[in-house]
């Protein structure tokens, strides 16, 4: 199970590249129901997610290098890149900031991974978070990949 909750930062943390992150790149073969191929870093997933906002199942596959570049090319829609940092927030939680590249460039949304409901629930965010999109699907990568920057504004929501 997956329970995130999806924010919109108004500013980035100072000093950010002193985070850790990781290189990602992903792209979806279906987005309903969403299967997903990843690299990070080195390594490479196949994920199925189940619909939901907050709270969905998840299941991740290990690939190897060549079944990923396989998959990859059977992919829809946009391939997204981004860079995620890992900022330790307490409490054994972890805030992932994803900055966006290439045609997302605009992009930083800020996601918090709980181990169950009421954590998500009784989270009380940092204010740098800013707007909390948990419940709106259009800040789900599965969408992100299957439409542009300008679908989003269009539709009177915030590219950054």
């Amino acid at each position: 199970m997956e329970i995130e909750r999806k924010y919109l930062p108004d500013k980035l943390p100072e000093h950010l590249e002193q985070y850790p992150f990781h290189e990602i790149e992903q792209a979806y073969l279906c987005v309903s129901p969403v299967v997903r191929i990843r690299r990070s870093d080195d390594d490479y997933y196949m994920t199925y997610k189940s619909d939901g906002l907050m709270a969905r199942e998840e299941y991740n596959l290990p690939l190897t290098a060549a079944a990923y570049r396989h998959l990859l090319e059977k992919a829809d829609g946009t391939v997204l890149k981004k860079r995620r940092y890992m900022i330790p927030l307490g409490n054994r939680l972890t805030a992932e900031v994803d900055v966006f590249s290439g045609v997302w460039d605009k992009l930083v949304i800020t996601e918090v991974e709980f181990p169950d409901l009421a954590s998500a629930e009784s989270f009380q965010a940092p204010d740098w978070f800013g707007e909390e999109v948990t419940c709106d699907g259009h800040y789900h990568n599965s969408w992100l990949s299957s439409h542009s920057p300008e679908d989003l504004i269009e539709g009177g929501r915030n590219l950054d």
